[in-house]
């Protein structure tokens, strides 16, 4: 198969990347890219957008990822448009898409509960009560809860699994900061008998298809995004060690330093190659679940051990925090909350093999 970028996939990433290059501040980086038209790729024509889907948005978060550019780019496009251009209805999408597209708004999902990752099994459960429903139940690691519009939030039903839309100011919505290493806002999100109706919910049009579609939209989103952090990450320890002296000739004519930066410039084409095969086949539409599930493991269990590596080359300067190095290593460490670990990616790949 050829991966190679389309006209318009490479258009975009060169616009992407001239955006995000003109500041550091990720205000104005996520105001340019709205202004470049950057966040409405996805929405329908009717909406103002471009009618485009998941393979062109990747681009977008890998440029993020390889800026190393502090935005809601991941919690807003591959947590939120994405899924609501796909399964929201007519009145939910027209509501939701054209502000978060214009920068105006945010969105994000709750995948995550205490001890399950990215749970297909939500312990948060929706109850009917006097023709509402309520939701009771705990999140974490919701990137930007309380700055969103909306919050997709899968939670059990009796008739099985749904995403509800919530807002994060509703009555009985309890949004709790926590830390993480970027910096940049998460929260543990509370639902005590949350009341919302049946306009609420995304569509289902198969019992468990709305969560699925929302997390393999969640996995592709965090692999792009990933795949550009440690590209980033790559260049800049490549450039490093190519300009840095010591005894007289630059760092990377020495075996060792040689030898090191090769097995990052190897875990980064692996992730780049696991990446774009599992997001060629969701934006076929073919069943690209395998695919997802091996480019995550790759994800989470390289990545982090490739930015160590990126560290010790740069030596003391890799620890100086005016050097943009840590944003990449913080950001790597943040994307492992979004794909469940090593560990559980390694898990569920064991669950496939298994049947």
């Amino acid at each position: 198969m050829d991966f190679t970028p389309d006209d318009t996939q490479a258009e975009i990433t060169a616009l992407g990347a001239r955006v995000l290059a003109k500041s550091d501040e990720p205000a104005q980086q996520w105001r340019a890219l709205a202004d470049a038209g950057l966040l409405t790729l996805a929405l329908p024509a009717d909406l103002g957008g471009d009618g485009l889907g998941v393979a062109e948005v990747a681009p977008v978060l890998t440029e993020v990822g390889r800026a190393a550019a502090a935005v809601p780019a991941y919690a807003v496009l591959a947590l939120g448009i994405l899924p609501v251009e796909a399964l929201g209805t007519p009145s939910q999408r027209a509501e939701l898409l054209p502000p978060a597209a214009a920068g105006e708004s945010l969105l994000t999902a709750a995948l995550h509960e205490p001890s399950a990752p990215l749970t297909t099994l939500p312990a948060t459960r929706g109850t009917a009560s006097a023709g509402v429903w309520e939701l009771t139940g705990v999140k974490t690691h919701v990137p930007y809860a309380a700055e969103s519009a909306r919050i997709l939030t899968p939670v059990a039903l009796p008739g099985g699994i749904g995403v509800a839309l919530v807002r994060p100011r509703a009555e009985g919505v309890e949004v709790l900061p926590t830390h993480n290493a970027g910096g940049t806002p998460e929260y543990t999100v509370r639902f005590d008998r949350v009341r919302i109706d049946d306009s609420d919910f995304l569509r289902d049009r198969t019992p468990g298809h709305a969560v699925a579609t929302l997390h393999r939209l969640a996995l592709a989103g965090a692999l792009a995004w990933g795949d550009g952090l440690l590209a980033g990450a790559l260049a800049l320890t490549s450039r490093y060690v190519g300009e840095r002296t010591q005894f007289g000739r630059p760092l990377a004519g020495f075996q060792a330093v040689a030898q090191q930066i090769a097995d990052v410039y190897v875990a980064s084409r692996t992730v780049h190659l696991a990446t774009v095969s599992a997001v060629w086949r969701l934006a076929a539409g073919l069943n690209a679940d395998a695919e997802l599930e091996v480019a995550a493991y790759w994800l989470a269990q390289e990545t982090p051990s490739a930015l160590a590596i990126c560290h010790h080359l740069h030596g003391g300067v890799g620890v100086d925090r005016s050097y943009p190095l840590h944003r990449y290593s913080s950001a790597v460490k943040d994307l492992g909350h979004a794909v469940g670990g090593a560990a559980h990616r390694l898990g569920r790949l064991g669950e496939r093999v298994a049947g």
